[in-house]
C-alpha cells in the first residue's frame, strides 16, 4: 500500500510527511528543470558574455524571494540564502551554456 499525498496539516505519521516531502522535491526538480531551461534560453539570446552576470537583477530576484517568503510566513533569511545559491548556480550554468553554444 502506498501513502497518498496529504497536505502538511493532514499528516498524522512520519511516512505521510516523508511521502509529501518526496513529492514536493520531485515538483521542485521539475520547476528547476524549467528554470535552467530559461538559463539556456538566456545564454542563446544574450550576445555579450559579460551581460550574463547582472548584479542588480540578482539582488532584485533575491529580494523578491525573501519578501515573498516573509509574506508566506517562511524564514526570509533562509530563503535569501537558498536563492543566492540558486542564482549563483544559474549564472555559472548560463556562462557554461553561453560558451558551449558558441564553441
Amino acid at each position: 500500500m502506498t501513502n497518498a499525498i496529504k497536505s502538511p496539516e493532514k499528516c498524522q505519521t512520519m511516512p505521510e510527511v516523508r511521502t509529501g516531502v518526496d513529492a514536493t522535491d520531485r515538483a521542485l526538480m521539475t520547476l528547476l528543470e524549467q528554470r535552467f531551461g530559461y538559463m539556456r534560453a538566456a545564454a542563446r539570446i544574450k550576445q555579450d558574455r559579460d551581460s550574463v552576470r547582472d548584479e542588480a537583477r540578482k539582488r532584485a530576484v533575491i529580494e523578491a524571494a525573501m519578501a515573498d517568503a516573509i509574506e508566506r510566513g517562511l524564514p526570509g533569511d533562509v530563503i535569501a540564502e537558498i536563492w543566492d545559491r540558486l542564482v549563483e548556480g544559474s549564472i555559472a550554468y548560463e556562462l557554461a551554456e553561453w560558451d558551449r553554444q558558441r564553441a
